[in-house]
């Protein structure tokens, strides 16, 4: 397709003219074409898929529930724009009986279509050019996409092994510390499964207060903390001077695809995210907040979730103990964060965790996802597809039974 006048028009944050040309290659994009290349050259051995990063389960029945009661009722045909009460008043009873956080429903939180969408607006009220965002690597990306969007700098936080997978956060220059708008941590953190302590927090805080920094805290993995019991930013004295935490009904709840979650804290910053928020969309389908706030009352729901992903990971860390890999029980999260082996006892070598990556899924019909961020490392997500206990110990003995003869070197 030739050039049109159209292709100088498109905006420097995405390219500019030289949008749609680049030949560069996301690394989701080579697992997909992996995978397919993987199933037409071994058409009778099964896609062993450890990079899916979403739930495998449907939501649960008194969702579907209150969703098939809810959808047809004429109440629930109009716009919610910033959320209905009943949603918010479903968050402030969860946080307060979870965590111990109390929160004025009416001006301290405000639902989103998913948490994606919250970590995508809220640097729209706050970064000017110039501005630096303070963002952890690895991690999920769209905060810093949308402080460049803006004209702000985004700054980088490795997440060590040596640290615990903790920002470093006496490391960062005077210099950026002085433009520094947010810090934008998550925890149980998403890919390396570390999760937060109280201390952590606490130093978060006076970081944010003696640098005039926001905190926004990704909880989406909230309710999936393994080594101690689930906790909040919020619940740390000081915390809703500084910042927000932002919530994800994914996870937790099953409900993967309902795009359904909420910001919560400062209540400024949520009335900021609210303004911004009402200039993007019109608000989540209201029968779909119902049953958000529905799932929310109930606390069997992720105690369910949580035993399901504990136990898989548990299995997954024993069998690849066996096979030669070097991994612990992660703190959280329904993902494995393991070094990537160096190369291979028969003489295979590989430079990254996606190339060790790329060998798996060619050679072994076994996907993971590679992260490269800060140091090389793999992926493993449980959230494969398994109806039963005797299902998910098949897949781990299949899966072995490829590993156990690779013999990994670190």
């Amino acid at each position: 397709m030739s050039d049109s006048y159209l292709q100088q028009l498109f905006a420097d944050r995405i390219g500019g003219a030289q949008y749609g040309k680049g030949t560069a290659i996301y690394k989701f994009e080579k697992i997909k074409r992996a995978k397919r290349k993987a199933l037409a050259d071994h058409p009778k051995r099964q896609l062993l898929d450890f990079g899916i990063g979403e739930n495998d389960g449907v939501a649960d029945e008194v969702v579907l529930r209150t969703m098939a009661d809810e959808i047809g009722n004429p109440e629930n045909r109009g716009y919610a724009d910033n959320g209905i009460d009943e949603f918010k008043e479903a968050v402030a009873r969860f946080m307060q009986r979870q965590f111990g956080v109390e929160l004025n429903a009416a001006t301290e939180v405000n639902h989103c279509i998913g948490s994606k969408t919250a970590l995508a607006m809220l640097p729209a009220a706050f970064i000017n050019p110039g501005d630096i965002t303070l963002m952890t690597v690895p991690g999920y990306p769209v905060a810093g996409t949308h402080t460049a969007y803006y004209g702000g700098i985004v700054y980088k936080l490795p997440l060590l092994a040596e640290n615990n997978f903790l920002p470093d956060l006496a490391s960062i220059p005077d210099d950026v510390r002085a433009k520094a708008k947010l810090l934008v941590l998550c925890y149980p953190n998403s890919p390396t499964g570390a999760t937060a302590t109280r201390e952590f927090y606490e130093e978060a805080i006076r970081f944010a207060k003696e640098n005039d920094v926001v905190v926004v805290q990704d909880a989406a993995h909230a309710l999936l903390s393994f080594d101690q019991k689930p906790n909040s930013f919020l619940a740390v004295p000081g915390a809703k001077e500084v910042g927000v935490e932002v919530h994800s009904m994914s996870k937790g709840f099953d409900m993967i695809g309902w795009r359904m979650g909420w910001v919560c804290g400062h209540e400024r910053i949520v009335s900021a995210f609210a303004d911004v928020k009402d200039n993007c969309d019109s608000g989540q389908f209201i029968a779909i907040q119902k049953a958000a706030a529905a799932a929310l009352d109930d606390e069997s729901i992720p105690q369910r979730i949580h035993a399901k992903y504990k136990r898989r990971l548990e299995k997954l860390v024993v069998m690849l103990k066996r096979c030669g890999f070097q991994c612990e029980m992660p703190g959280g999260t329904y993902f494995l964060y393991t070094p990537s082996p160096k190369g291979l006892e028969d003489g295979t070598t590989f430079e990254n965790g996606e190339a060790a990556s790329q060998y798996l899924i060619t050679e072994q019909s076994i996907c993971t996802v590679p992260w490269d961020d800060a140091g090389p490392y793999l992926r493993f997500s449980v959230t494969y597809q398994a109806a039963d206990e005797a299902a998910e110990d098949a897949l781990m003995a299949e899966t072995e039974s490829r590993l156990k003869n690779i013999k990994p070197i670190f």
